[in-house]
């Protein structure tokens, strides 16, 4: 009797694993297919190799990941409770939730550039919260919607498998199909060891993007078998980052009329709250996440130059004339002026002439010209510079009315950079090279970069990436400057550096 117990016992324990791994399997499909929003989320490889990589690196990840859940939730009750329809409905309440938290972590990343982690919890939570107040209705039918949907995908498929775990042994796919996922990973591993050994960055900036993605290097492999010699490979990250001697904007502009609506972008030092209150009149709006400059004149080189700054030189006799693209431009078609309560000491030439349908004002006190400002259809309002603080370059008050400042995607930080390039898209400029920073009408896929000094400054999303020149580093939230914990991402720096590739001399 205790045999024939123990033998029944055996029995369902083999079939409920069966049934595991198959329930699995079908899991795996599903997570697929969530999994392909990250790779929705960034650009798609540009070589050969970074589209070999792609689908191996996906399918054996995501298999991975679907395993270890097996492993660690179904396989131990399975052993310990061996109850076929409690394990079967455990194992699709807890699929369902899984699913939920990779889908919600597939948003996140959408948005932020990064992954939920203990570290940045704090910013996921955020975000969840802005789409809790901005839409609660829509929110909670689309969560209750989705849950209910993946629930009964999780229990249709939990009794599919009980029901057909039989036939589906018979149907000799199972070699087949753990040789796919078993192959994809190793070859992922293997191909991201090579890529990174030789710095091929179309591979290795896929890194970050899948969840709890830890691919094996040429430093932790090759190199412990003397395979690679990393002094060579480390100088070769530094050629890689090596910056230009000089950069330069573009020296051809070609203009042409243009009937769009007139644009201003207003700087002033600073807004108290009476002066704030009272350009509320033109319907401006915060414009989130606008990083400038601490040091006055470097955010004038920005803002006006489209220039950064890469070493410590005066910056004063640059400032002391008029831009170069100024001058390449149809006569009143763009002007920089400022108003006559409002003194600029590093820009001499800086005059008070009318302004032009295409502007840039100076004007600390803003509100006394709001009949001037009513006459233009998009307005930009700009604090010049972050003044003293942690970062080089940090969030500055920024006010807009322009719908398509206002229509980009969340957490997209904006530069002192991206007014220039953006302006003189709207007044029907344009130039044969890029700017270092973008139109933002139409942004460009590339991280943002910035360089003061000796740091240079990378934003991805709400990462915010700063590489000072002892080779130190440290990584942000770019909303709310609370520290990330995760590793430098070089990948995403020689991406930004692309930037100016086409500039230089």
């Amino acid at each position: 009797m205790v045999l024939e117990n123990n033998l029944s016992l055996v029995k369902k324990v083999n079939r409920l694993l069966n049934w595991g791994h198959w329930f699995s399997f079908f899991n795996i499909l599903l997570a697929l297919v969530v999994t392909s929003v990250y790779w929705l989320s960034e650009p798609l490889p540009v070589t050969l190799l970074g589209w070999l990589y792609l689908p191996l690196n996906w399918i054996g990840h995501t298999a991975f990941l679907c395993f270890l859940f097996f492993i660690l939730t179904i396989f131990p009750v399975s052993l310990v409770f061996p109850y076929q329809r409690h394990v079967r409905g455990l194992a699709a309440i807890l699929a369902t939730l899984a699913l939920v938290v990779l889908i919600f972590d597939a948003y996140v990343y959408a948005n932020l550039g990064y992954h939920i982690g203990s570290t940045s919890l704090e910013q996921a939570i955020d975000l969840l919260r802005q789409q809790i107040v901005t839409n609660l209705r829509n929110f909670v039918l689309i969560v209750l919607v989705v849950g209910s949907m993946l629930l009964a995908i999780e229990l249709t498929l939990s009794n599919y498998c009980w029901k057909k775990v039989e036939r589906l042994k018979q149907a000799g796919i199972a070699a087949w199909l753990l040789s796919i996922f078993i192959g994809s990973f190793m070859l992922s591993h293997l191909l991201h060891i090579y890529a990174d050994a030789n710095l091929k960055y179309d591979v290795t900036k896929q890194d970050n993007v899948l969840p709890l993605s830890y691919p094996a290097t040429a430093k932790t492999f090759l190199a412990r078998y003397q395979l690679v010699d990393l002094n060579h490979r480390a100088q070769l990250q530094l050629d890689k980052l090596s910056l230009p001697a000089s950069v330069n904007n573009p020296d051809a502009l070609q203009c042409q009329s243009t009937a769009k609506a007139a644009t201003v972008i207003i700087v002033s030092r600073a807004l108290n709250a009476t002066q704030q209150s009272a350009m509320q009149s033109l319907a401006l709006q915060p414009l989130e996440q606008h990083f400038a400059p601490q040091h006055a004149d470097e955010a004038l080189l920005n803002l006006l130059y489209g220039k950064f700054r890469t070493d410590d030189a005066n910056l004063l006799p640059l400032l002391a004339e008029p831009p170069g693209w100024l001058e390449q431009l149809p006569v009143g078609l763009v002007s920089i002026s400022r108003s006559a309560t409002t003194a600029v000491a590093s820009l001499p030439w800086l005059g008070t002439a009318p302004a032009a349908s295409f502007a840039i004002v100076f004007d600390d006190t803003p509100e006394q010209q709001l009949s001037l400002y009513r006459q233009y259809t998009n307005i930009v309002l700009l604090t010049l510079s972050a003044g003293p603080g942690q970062f080089n370059l940090a969030p500055v008050q920024a006010w807009s009315n322009w719908s398509a400042l206002r229509q980009l995607q969340p957490h997209l930080v904006t530069q002192h950079l991206d007014m220039l390039p953006t302006l003189l898209s709207q007044a029907g400029c344009h130039f044969h090279s890029s700017w270092l920073g973008d139109n933002l009408q139409k942004p460009r896929n590339l991280p943002k970069l910035n360089i003061s000094g000796e740091e240079i400054i990378s934003f991805k999303k709400d990462k915010m990436l700063v590489l000072r020149a002892d080779g130190s580093y440290g990584v942000w939230s770019a909303g709310t400057l609370v520290p990330l914990n995760e590793k430098l991402d070089l990948p995403m720096l020689t991406d930004a550096l692309k930037r100016i590739e086409n500039i230089t001399d």
